[in-house]
């Protein structure tokens, strides 16, 4: 046998070898990915019920206005007559005070004896200072025997509380006056209220790129635990529908603009069809139907198995890109 026969015959085993081996291969990934690739689905039945769509947003409880009482000549306090928390009318009188000549007169006087203090005081009475709204008194700073100048604010007064809650510009064309709104507060979660909104701000706010505007909620009965300060949860409520088609989002997928599922047309689940569907409003969790579908239908939703040579998990959704149907 020649040299050269001898190298034909060693490069024929070699192909025949990598042919075999190729072979192998090939099986091996039809075997294992077909195998893994199976679709594997849950059944969902379309149902019936009410849907509500809601933006959500945060806030902070404050005074929808906050006025401060200030005296219109410095002095001292003499006589405080209300707390933190009271609601007083107008012209309600909050404090008795004496400006600085009278406060010094007086003090001149009890060195004199009490019948000189009265005679001086009935002369020379003290000054009321007022509640300038119907509201509550929500700080004061003051207390009897203290003195203080025409600059500082002796009292704090709100003729309510409201909730400013931040929304996000794309949600903002959502909002509309008077719109229902659902609030929790942070320190309260068990005793969510009722609202509505009162103002929409026009003026926006950036915070780390993110645009938002402030809108102001009015509770219908503020609670007796509400505080200025206090973090709020605030829901608006844009639409409800009821006694409508529902189905799972996770049912539906999208082709080129249009909504679709997979509906079940054999009891056991081995024959599948797509059916185009119109959807309206969605809360996170389920999909208004309009048309497409009857009450009680079958959908098959795909769900995730294991499979392939290494036990890998794979999707199974049949909606995906190169994933067969």
């Amino acid at each position: 046998m020649t040299i050269r026969t001898t190298l034909y015959r060693y490069r024929f085993l070699l192909a025949i070898a990598a042919l075999l081996l190729g072979g192998a291969a090939i099986g091996g990934y039809f075997w294992y990915g077909g195998r893994s690739n199976t679709p594997v689905y849950r059944e969902v039945k379309v149902t019936r019920g009410n849907i509500e769509q809601i933006v959500l947003s945060t806030g902070v409880a404050q005074p929808r206005n906050r006025l401060e009482i200030k005296p219109p000549i410095p002095g001292r306090v003499e006589e405080v007559l209300v707390e933190e928390g009271r609601w007083v009318r107008k012209g309600t009188t909050l404090a008795w005070m004496s400006s600085s000549e009278r406060a010094a007169l007086l003090d001149a006087a009890r060195a004199k004896g009490e019948e000189e203090v009265k005679h001086w005081e009935e002369l020379y009475r003290a000054t009321p200072i007022l509640a300038p709204i119907d509201g509550t008194v929500i700080l004061r700073n003051v207390d009897p025997g203290r003195s203080f100048t025409s600059n500082d604010a002796v009292f704090v007064m709100s003729d309510m509380l409201v909730i400013a809650a931040q929304v996000d510009e794309t949600d903002i064309a959502q909002i509309k006056l008077r719109q229902p709104a659902h609030i929790v507060l942070d320190a309260y979660p068990e005793a969510a209220f009722e609202g509505k909104v009162d103002q929409i701000a026009f003026d926006a706010k950036t915070v780390n790129n993110v645009t938002t505007y402030v809108v102001y909620v009015l509770p219908a009965k503020a609670p007796a635990f509400m505080r200025s300060g206090m973090t709020a949860n605030v829901s608006f409520q844009i639409a409800v529908h009821k006694e409508v088609q529902l189905v799972p989002n996770e049912a539906i997928r999208q082709h080129g603009g249009q909504a679709y599922v997979l509906k079940s047309v054999a009891e056991d689940g081995s024959r599948q069809v797509e059916q185009e569907i119109e959807t309206g409003l969605s809360d996170g969790k389920h999909t208004e139907v309009i048309s497409g579908l009857a009450d009680g239908e079958t959908l098959l939703v795909p769900r995730l198995v294991t499979g392939g040579a290494r036990g890998e998990s794979r999707s199974t959704n049949p909606f995906m890109p190169g994933r067969r149907r």
